[in-house]
């Protein structure tokens, strides 16, 4: 497991077995089962499954399993929305208020992706992907809009990876890193606004075809 408190490491681990769909929409997520499986108590199992809840990944049921969480298109897609537009004024508040230090981070985090894009798991791609956004929007100096968008992104985690995992351009993500790098450490904030908006332009399009391919599916039978 990695780093973190034991509930921290339990929920990682809930999180991508959500993510690579060992545990997909409707399942239920047995406390008892799960924590027998990863040798923990039901104690730190079950603070792992409210984090989860809080990031809207799981539904808490009363008297019941909780199951994974399946949220309506139109559900995610107004938090994408909303969502995007946080991720256009991280951008444009990063080339106004970020130091040096905190775009050099960023670079870094574009550089270790365009690095090991073709070693990297799937998934593991997909976090290091999301630690640029989530970068941006700490560089932009706003407690606020950081706190926001974290919990957005939490709530759109699965919808995001599956999106990406569908319409994977390798040459094309990287090169949109690499621009909104170049804006930022021009602190040109129109520049960047722009490669973040052309990053997103396809997020609710792929979304659309998740949804749709997810309806073809059988939901899991409840045991």
């Amino acid at each position: 497991m990695v780093d973190g408190t034991l509930p921290e490491q339990i929920a990682t681990r809930l999180r991508r077995d959500i993510l690579r769909g060992k545990l997909p929409p409707g399942a239920p997520v047995k406390e008892r089962d799960h924590a027998a499986e990863l040798g923990v108590s039901r104690t730190p199992m079950r603070e792992a499954i409210r984090m989860l809840a809080k990031e809207g990944l799981v539904q808490l049921r009363p008297a019941r399993s909780p199951i994974v969480a399946k949220p309506s298109f139109e559900d995610v897609a107004h938090n994408i929305e909303v969502m995007a537009a946080l991720e256009v004024l991280s951008a444009r508040l990063a080339c106004q208020r970020a130091s040096d230090a905190e775009i050099d981070e960023i670079a870094e985090v574009a550089g270790r992706m365009e690095r090991d894009y073709d070693k990297l798991d799937r998934l593991d791609l997909f976090e290091l992907d999301m630690s640029f956004h989530r970068a941006i929007a700490r560089a932009a100096g706003n407690p606020v809009l950081d706190e926001t968008h974290g919990a957005l992104l939490a709530r759109l985690w699965r919808a995001r990876y599956l999106s990406a995992s569908r319409k994977r351009s390798r040459d094309r993500v990287l090169r949109q890193h690499a621009d909104i790098v170049t804006a930022l450490r021009a602190r040109d904030a129109v520049a960047a606004q722009t490669s973040v908006q052309a990053h997103l332009d396809h997020l609710l399009v792929n979304v659309v075809d998740v949804f749709d391919a997810e309806e073809a599916e059988p939901a899991p039978a409840e045991k």
